[in-house]
């Protein structure tokens, strides 16, 4: 299987369990591996043949800075969810990143991947 990867997709959204997350918000950054067969589109250098990652991107985007839910598990699910809505995608890595958590000690970033296939 071939992988078409979008990597650092930064959004704003309302995510979290505390008043101050859904009420200010934060940035939240996605990173996707899709995994598809590409020859067809190869073969006949033709879009409509894969995944068209400039709208796929701003499906997740609209996820993203959708409606809020408390857990980045969820808003993983979701995203995989619209990716797999894809026909040409086959299965789906999401890695969700909240480098604004509300963590009391130092830290880089907090993450949730999740991989999803087609039944």
């Amino acid at each position: 299987m071939d992988r078409v990867t979008l990597r650092g997709l930064t959004v704003r959204g309302n995510h979290g369990v505390f008043d101050h997350e859904r009420a200010d918000g934060q940035t939240f950054v996605v990173d996707l591996a899709l995994g598809l067969d590409t020859s067809a589109a190869a073969a006949g250098d033709d879009l409509t043949r894969t995944v068209h990652y400039g709208v796929l991107a701003e499906q997740v985007a609209a996820v993203v800075s959708g409606e809020p839910v408390n857990l980045i598990e969820t808003l993983a699910q979701r995203i995989a969810d619209t990716c797999l809505g894809h026909e040409q995608v086959q299965e789906v890595e999401v890695t969700v990143h909240k480098p604004e958590a509300p963590i009391t000690v130092p830290f880089d970033d907090v993450t949730v991947t999740i991989t999803r296939r087609r039944p």
